[in-house]
């Protein structure tokens, strides 16, 4: 049986703001959930019904967990492997451990990617100085070197844009297993937030265009300015990696667009509710996060059309001082996430304006 009826109960690992908002979805809908995280000052536990403070390596702890709840979900991709084992050993985890191996590290998902068929940045990679070099030779530059694993907001990575910079690569990826990808060249930057169900059914949200700010994603904009074709073919890419993974849950494909061309290039997959996703909340029919309990759940997916024209923005550190300005605009919805320190690059809140009459 795939299906898990409200009333029942979701563990979450992870007790950020991704966790917080699932949290409050699943509740929406009648589910009890229990939240997994090392720090005792998560946010998502505020608005949990149950909560255990232990590490991702408390053994006990995960099957004491995971044996309290009807499915496990999580709120970021780094989740060690021996975690997730783990909590399957014990109960349903969605998504599933396959699509963790293939998300958390760089070159397995560009190799996944290539291998269902989409365009990828030119990648090679690396480990020492040496290797480097040889890298860079066979990519050229501009170029940017990533770790494998553990990068985010644009944490491990360096970009090269003369050959000097090459002394200070090592610096930042600090010998561990990296790669170093081709400079893309492109018009703009989108993703697709797809859902899929237990039961294998796939409803994809409206194409959003993003701007990122220091590696920080700035604004989300919907509709995205592109043309049919783009927003069509961008759509059924994220279908069809959803499907090559057998997701079940919210994934985000972020992806580049050349608008001459019409060309998309993939960048990166996130196995989880999304930062550009969170237009939905105010904007869409069904938000991602309740997109992501109904598929976790093998509960019908939700409609997902826009409400009309939506832009959301990132409130990050001090910004979230400002929320009487938000708060007065009749046009906005303010989301703050619980957080008490505002520390520069932290994500604090978000807010939504929706035009309903475009």
């Amino acid at each position: 049986m795939t299906r898990i009826n409200p009333g029942g109960s979701i563990g979450i690992l992870g007790g950020g703001q991704l966790g917080r908002m699932q949290a409050l979805a699943a509740a929406q809908l009648g589910y009890r959930v229990h939240v997994f995280c090392p720090d005792k000052a998560s946010p998502a536990f505020d608005v949990a019904f149950a909560s255990t403070v232990a590490t991702y390596e408390d053994e006990e702890a995960l099957v004491n967990f995971a044996r309290s709840v009807d499915v496990v979900t999580y709120e970021f991709e780094n989740v060690p492997a021996r975690t997730a084992q783990i909590v399957a050993e014990n109960t349903l985890l969605r998504p599933g451990a396959y699509a963790l191996e293939v998300t958390q590290d760089r070159l397995v998902e560009k190799t996944f990617l290539n291998d269902a068929g989409m365009k990828t940045a030119p990648f090679q990679m690396f480990e020492t100085e040496e290797e480097l070099k040889d890298a860079y030779k066979k990519i050229g530059r501009p170029a940017v070197a990533k770790t494998r694993q553990f990068g985010y907001d644009g944490k491990g990575q360096k970009m090269i844009k003369v050959a000097k910079d090459i002394e200070n690569v090592m610096g930042v990826t600090k010998g561990a297993p990296s790669i170093l990808e081709g400079f893309v060249q492109f018009d703009r930057e989108i993703s697709v937030v797809v859902a899929r169900s237990a039961s294998g059914d796939v409803a994809a949200y409206p194409v959003s265009e993003n701007i990122h700010t220091n590696h920080i994603l700035d604004t989300t904009t919907i509709p995205a300015k592109i043309n049919q074709v783009v927003e069509a073919k961008a759509k059924v890419m994220a279908t069809k990696i959803a499907n090559a993974l057998e997701y079940v849950g919210v994934l985000a494909v972020e992806m580049f667009v050349t608008d001459a061309t019409n060309e998309i290039i993939v960048n990166e997959m996130a196995p989880r509710v999304h930062n550009s996703g969170h237009w939905t909340m105010d904007g869409a029919m069904t938000s991602q996060f309740e997109q992501h309990i109904r598929a976790i759940c093998d509960l019908p997916l939700g409609p997902t059309d826009a409400l009309g024209a939506v832009r959301m923005k990132n409130l990050l550190g001090n910004d979230i001082l400002d929320y009487e300005q938000y708060l007065k605009d009749p046009n906005a919805t303010f989301h703050h996430y619980g957080k008490n320190e505002p520390r520069v690059g932290r994500k604090m809140g978000h807010v939504t304006w929706v035009d309903k009459s475009e």
